[in-house]
């Protein structure tokens, strides 16, 4: 019963916790211009995040360390720091962002600026983080980010177009856009469903939660059917965003236009429904990028670190952790709009991606910390097909940001 309650918990936080500010953000903004043309693009990136974090979680439980702590060790500390250096800095600046989508949530519950919510949002999120239990922050607000299914069932609400929407899906950009921004817009989509700090929290979780090779099969259910139900609700929110605000040819630029096709389906419980999934999926990614700030530096050091031991036995740790909100707060207090931080993150999580990735692919092929879970021929094929794609994301990001003004 307690293995059971393990994978039906880990499936569930997988589904509430894949959808962060960066996939509300680009998955409405993309269905908003786009229609479902990008809906292709969502799914390679559910595959290639359930490769990578296949690859992550496999490594922690058979080796009982986590990723970045073995990329250290086998590629060396100069290598290991140029990945900590891109890691830490796309980390910390979607822990700015985060904080910033739990606040525009409070904004959308109480009307009061989002900003006053700021200050407030970095001291409860430390408070958290310190004192609570890794278990129950992985299940409390996974589970309540469930709240989002509420897109789900506002599109077979709304009146939808299903032979047109479903003919747009793999088709070119429509007549209103060109190859540039669509290009643009499925980097973005890419780099929010493979974001670095999910393999990073991914693998560290797993040891937090002593995982053992006993525990591969509940790390292949969390990866293959969570992160698969979760894309599902980036889809539900792409096809809400297509079907209310493409035919006006409105573009999405805050969280309230995201929240509105649930309204205008489901009236103001569903908008109330809608602003707790909000406000627990940005509040459990703050938790995790928080997190995964302190996992990548005590890691890459060798320092104790997680919740697995008291505080003061992780003080440097926390403190990594505590100094990161603090940035991440203070980001955000120069007034810099929460949304235009997020898309600006995803092109430079977009950049580094290949830093966080190759490594794991290295360390998913060294016998000597996997023995006989290496990757086999069809893992390591996937997995050097989706480097490929990372890389040329990597490459086209920066200028395809120049050349379409960030999309505009």
């Amino acid at each position: 019963m307690k293995k059971f309650l393990a994978v039906t918990l880990g499936i569930l936080t997988a589904i509430g916790g894949f959808v962060d500010i960066g996939d509300l953000v680009a998955n409405s903004q993309t269905g908003a211009r786009f229609g479902m043309r990008l809906a292709w693009v969502v799914v390679v990136g559910i595959v290639g995040i359930c490769v990578y974090a296949d690859m992550a979680g496999r490594i922690a439980a058979v080796s009982g360390r986590p990723v970045f702590d073995l990329v250290r060790e086998r590629l060396g500390p100069r290598v290991a720091l140029v990945n900590l250096a891109g890691s830490y800095l796309v980390t910390m600046l979607t822990l700015g962002a985060e904080i910033g989508g739990v606040a525009l949530a409070l904004h959308l519950a109480t009307s009061v600026h989002y900003l006053l919510w700021v200050p407030v949002v970095a001291v409860v999120l430390w408070v958290v983080l310190w004192r609570t239990k890794f278990e129950t922050l992985e299940r409390v607000f996974g589970l309540l980010g469930l709240a989002l299914v509420v897109f789900v069932i506002a599109l077979f609400t709304l009146p939808v177009p299903w032979p047109e929407l479903l003919g747009q899906v793999g088709s070119g950009p429509p007549s209103t856009e060109n190859w540039a921004t669509y290009g643009y817009f499925a980097i973005a989509l890419f780099a929010a469903a493979m974001t670095p700090y999910e393999v990073f929290f991914f693998s560290s979780g797993g040891v937090e939660e002593k995982w053992t090779r006993k525990d591969l099969g509940t790390e292949r259910v969390n990866v293959f059917v969570g992160f698969p139900l979760g894309g599902l609700l980036s889809l539900a929110i792409m096809a809400c965003a297509a079907v209310v605000f493409e035919p006006a040819a409105v573009k999405v630029d805050a969280i309230t236009q995201t929240t509105l096709p649930v309204a205008l389906a489901l009236g103001k419980l569903g908008l109330a429904v809608v602003i707790l999934g909000v406000f627990a999926a940005t509040f459990g990614a703050a938790l995790e990028t928080g997190l995964s700030t302190g996992y990548t530096v005590a890691q890459y050091f060798g320092w104790e670190w997680g919740k697995r031991v008291a505080p003061r036995q992780a003080a440097r740790f926390h403190t990594v952790v505590l100094v990161s909100v603090v940035l991440g707060a203070a980001l955000l207090l120069t007034t810099i709009d929460p949304v235009s931080l997020t898309e600006y993150t995803l092109l430079l999580s977009a950049v580094v991606l290949p830093l966080t990735y190759l490594p794991i692919l290295i360390v998913a092929n060294d016998r000597e910390y996997l023995g006989d879970q290496v990757n086999g021929r069809i893992r390591n094929f996937l997995g050097v097909t989706y480097l490929g794609v990372i890389l040329v994301a990597a490459i086209a990001a920066i200028p395809l940001m120049i050349i379409t003004g960030a999309g505009q």
